[in-house]
């Protein structure tokens, strides 16, 4: 029987790729296309992906695939021919490679089947989420900055946002992509001449946003071929200003990418220049924010004195501790709320 779920721990794993010595790359791709059996495809391609010593964290449903992944640099080529020549509507997909990358992105293979590879929300049997906005590669998303009559909407949340982002880009106040759909709508209701211009980290939200915006009577909508990081690669590659400004957050463990000198953001906790996100250690917690060097010496990792405290606390003591209260999706919660309740961060959804 063919082995299609990892069983080795994740401390296990951890250590064994931080002994690697092969240089890895990381990799990012997405593609909408119907998938008829989602469980058989995704079986087919963890064994593909393990047999390639590929890591990383992969999503399809019925939509299409979204994954983030890192790859052993020797294996890139063969990874690239093999998905390629899985499926026809892969042959020639765009893998985003990444720009500050030091490969040590993941450590194990998650392969998961969902109802959605993006939580949009969207329930309308009309919407064609085929109808997308049309691309725009670096050239021409530098022309559309300069645009008096172009509005760029951000499609990320508000913990990415924070630490970079397009010069005037508007940010849409919502904790989750679900959220921010309908919110776009609302705050462009009144600009529908306006050329609209969506952007994320690789492109996967930004074109289901467009298709939204399309679908609720926008004409005038484009999005950035690739997101964030095909721009800024290719913006490099072709000697043009990169006009993103800060740190492009990515989802693992380097938890962002700088793609310009600049720090827009702020330690949470002392309001010093800072863009450096780290989940809180306390084990009860796990808030993300952002916190600077000083900070997590003085607050061991933690994003208080309480968590600091409790995280010195005997392994029992803390698990009895976890097990008295209700953190329920507060693990690992990145809501905008919750770092108002902890941090005394302004929720501006409110």
């Amino acid at each position: 029987m063919p082995v299609l779920h990892n069983r080795i721990s994740n401390d296990a794993l951890k250590a064994k790729m931080l002994a690697e010595t092969e240089p890895r790359t990381t990799i990012s791709f997405y593609k909408y296309f119907t998938i008829p059996n989602p469980q058989d495809t995704r079986d087919a391609l963890y064994q593909l992906f393990t047999a390639l010593n590929v890591f990383g964290r992969v999503y399809l449903a019925h939509e299409g695939i979204n994954a983030q992944i890192s790859v052993p640099q020797s294996h890139v080529e063969a990874f690239r021919q093999q998905l390629y020549a899985f499926n026809p509507a892969l042959n020639g997909l765009r893998l985003n490679i990444a720009l500050d990358d030091d490969g040590k992105s993941f450590w194990v293979l998650r392969m998961k089947v969902r109802e959605r590879i993006v939580a949009d929300g969207i329930d309308d049997p009309q919407f064609d989420a085929s109808n997308v906005g049309d691309y725009l590669k670096a050239a021409e998303v530098n022309a559309m900055l300069d645009d008096p009559d172009a509005v760029f909407i951000d499609m990320r949340n508000h913990y990415e946002y924070e630490v970079g982002h397009f010069e005037n880009a508007l940010e849409i106040p919502a904790d989750t992509f679900r959220d921010q759909l309908p919110k776009a709508v609302e705050m462009m209701q009144e600009h529908k001449d306006k050329k609209i211009v969506m952007y994320c980290t690789g492109g996967i939200r930004c074109e289901k946003a467009s298709a939204w915006m399309k679908h609720n009577g926008f004409s005038k909508v484009w999005h950035i071929e690739g997101g964030i990081i095909e721009y800024a690669r290719k913006a490099r590659e072709q000697g043009l200003p990169v006009r993103f400004v800060g740190k492009n957050f990515v989802f693992d463990e380097r938890m962002g990418e700088r793609i310009s000198d600049d720090v827009i953001a702020h330690c949470h906790q002392c309001g010093t220049a800072c863009d450096s996100h780290t989940n809180c250690k306390n084990d009860g917690c796990h808030l993300l924010f952002i916190q600077c060097p000083a900070c997590a010496q003085k607050y061991n990792g933690c994003c208080s004195e309480l968590c600091s405290e409790e995280s010195e606390l005997p392994e029992e003591e803390q698990r009895r501790l976890r097990a008295g209260r209700e953190n329920g999706n507060k693990i690992f919660n990145k809501s905008r709320g919750r770092l108002n309740t902890k941090l005394g961060i302004p929720d501006p959804t409110q």
